[in-house]
């Protein structure tokens, strides 16, 4: 009988369910969520089949170590002890990831060096020579964890990176537009649907074409891993080929899908472009990408479903933002009776100008964002009168959730600049003028100087931006840089973190160059395995 060990599978945020859920159809045993991570445990084939078949999952590790580490010496004399021959070579290539949530070890990049130097050290003493480090493609990925669990004390946990590469990025995807959906993201939200292909599916502004590619590999039951080149555990020394060669060869479980997946985009580039995609997965049978603007939409000849995830002013914005939210309330209540819609989405405001009432709201990650998912019920007629026929808008399951307190943030950055300014005439939240309280015309004007006041505003008219400029425009008109989060305010230089931003709390580089460990992570945690995934 196969020897069973612990596994680690890493996802997003708000995503653990759905992939804890994954885990236990594919047999894994004692599935225990933590934060964007799932610990279970299994055999080699479970291992391969994890890193192959697993929708929502972004990382496979397998821990080989657990130990309590007061500095980077504990550490460095920790991974010493261990015999590193039996998954090294000479020969191979080896690299260090690590992420820390802890007052000792501030610096992921230290800790790596700290693992690589007690390895490459144990060599040399035993036999004069030191294997390689290879950062873009090496045999072998490890990666460590480390996080307080008491004051001065923190928990490390050294694991097998067995998929290498992210598992999000399936390798279909040849070519892609502006800020495309992750692949990981995508099926995830699917899956939080409950659909699996018992009716068409609509995705209305499709982008690169992600949500409807994940879409047909859900319906038809086929393994994500697919398309990918290759997944670190190959390289093992251990690794079962023929093991592995009946698994990636095992159609058995992929189904028949009868209905049809539509994508739909205005601009013909993104049409062009998801086409592509869904030629490089070979479904182009059940998947259509046609050019349609969704104010043109119609009711659909066939029950339906529809899943998007339409702009929402961060990376990707439209000349009438807030306008195209209430189109798609406006096509949602004519043209899509007796159906559902799901829509993934980061501003409340937006949300707002669909003007209906959502059955459920679930907050999910997209990067740093946090978003929700909303899930919309469409009807014929009054509420009241399509209840007492019978039917229900929101599950009992769904009533659960949504009466759960401390799931969503009360106040987010977009609501409160709408309180304190109005849009400009278009509309794009990403143009709004940011206006400075004048304290001395507040004055004037109580002294009865409006006059004045006024001749002053009109003299100076720009002096109400911040700088005396409007953000994306320099003092002399030349195109300034983009927008910034922060309302349009220029950073003062002396509150810059120093170059490499050692010692600045939430500007130490984690896991990968330039991103930081503080923010982007969400907040310390014991029990999570948080790492930024492109």
């Amino acid at each position: 009988m196969e020897q069973t060990f612990e596994i680690i599978a890493k996802t997003f945020m708000g995503l653990e369910p759905v992939l804890a859920k994954e885990l236990t159809q594919l047999g894994a045993n004692d599935v225990q969520i933590g934060r964007r991570m799932v610990s279970f445990t299994g055999d080699k084939e479970l291992l391969y089949r994890a890193n192959f078949q697993l929708h929502t999952a972004i990382r496979i590790l397998k821990p080989i170590a657990h130990f309590r580490a007061l500095s980077a010496e504990d550490v460095y004399n920790e991974v010493m002890k261990m015999d590193w021959s039996q998954y090294l070579d000479l020969d191979k290539t080896f690299a260090v990831d690590a992420v820390v949530f802890s007052e000792e070890f501030r610096h992921s990049k230290f800790v790596s060096y700290k693992v690589k130097d007690a390895i490459v050290d144990q060599f040399r003493e035993k036999t004069g020579k030191r294997p390689n480090i290879s950062v873009s493609n090496p045999d072998l990925r490890l990666h460590i964890h480390i996080a307080d669990v008491a004051p001065g004390e923190s928990s490390c946990t050294l694991c097998l990176d067995s998929s290498g590469e992210s598992l999000h990025r399936r390798g279909y995807r040849q070519e892609s537009v502006e800020a495309p959906l992750n692949e990981v993201l995508a099926a995830g939200i699917i899956l939080m649907t409950g659909w699996e292909g018992e009716c068409d599916f609509i995705d209305p502004m499709c982008g690169s074409g992600t949500l409807p590619i994940e879409a047909a590999l859900i319906a038809r039951n086929m393994a994500p891993g697919l398309f990918r080149k290759e997944f670190a555990f190959e390289k093992w020394p251990d690794f079962d080929a023929e093991l592995f060669d009946r698994i990636y060869n095992d159609d058995s479980q992929e189904r028949e899908f009868t209905h049809h997946i539509y994508g739909y985009d205005i601009e013909m580039k993104a049409v062009n472009t998801a086409r592509l995609n869904v030629k490089a997965t070979g479904l182009s049978d059940c998947i259509t990408i046609d050019q349609k603007d969704f104010k043109d939409f119609t009711h659909p000849a066939e029950k339906s479903i529809i899943v998007t995830n339409p702009p929402y002013g961060e990376r990707i914005s439209t000349p009438d933002l807030l306008g195209t939210y209430k189109m798609m309330g406006e096509r949602f209540k004519h043209e899509f009776q007796g159906n559902d819609a799901w829509v993934l989405s980061y501003r409340e405001e937006c949300f707002d100008q669909i003007g209906l009432k959502p059955s459920l709201k679930t907050p999910l990650y997209n990067g740093s964002l946090e978003c929700e998912l909303r899930k919309y019920q469409m009807f014929e007629g009054k509420m009241k009168v399509f209840t007492q026929e019978g039917n229900t808008v929101k599950t009992e399951e769904e009533k659960r959730l949504m009466a759960e307190k401390h799931r969503f943030k009360k106040n987010r950055e977009f609501k409160q600049r709408l309180e304190e300014q109005e849009a400009n005439e278009e509309g794009d939240i990403r143009s709004f003028t940011f206006h400075r309280h004048d304290m001395k015309g507040e004055r004037r004007e109580a002294r009865g100087e409006r006059r004045e006041a006024r001749d002053e505003r009109r003299e100076f008219k720009r002096s109400d931006r911040p700088g005396g400029f409007s953000r994306g425009e320099r003092r002399d008109g030349k195109p300034g840089s983009k927008d910034r989060r922060d309302g349009g305010k220029r950073f003062d230089r002396s509150q810059r973190p120093d170059k490499r931003g050692f010692g600045k709390p939430g500007f130490g580089k984690g896991p990968g160059k330039g991103k930081t460990t503080g923010k982007r992570n969400f907040g310390k945690q014991n029990h999570h395995f948080d790492d930024d995934e492109d």
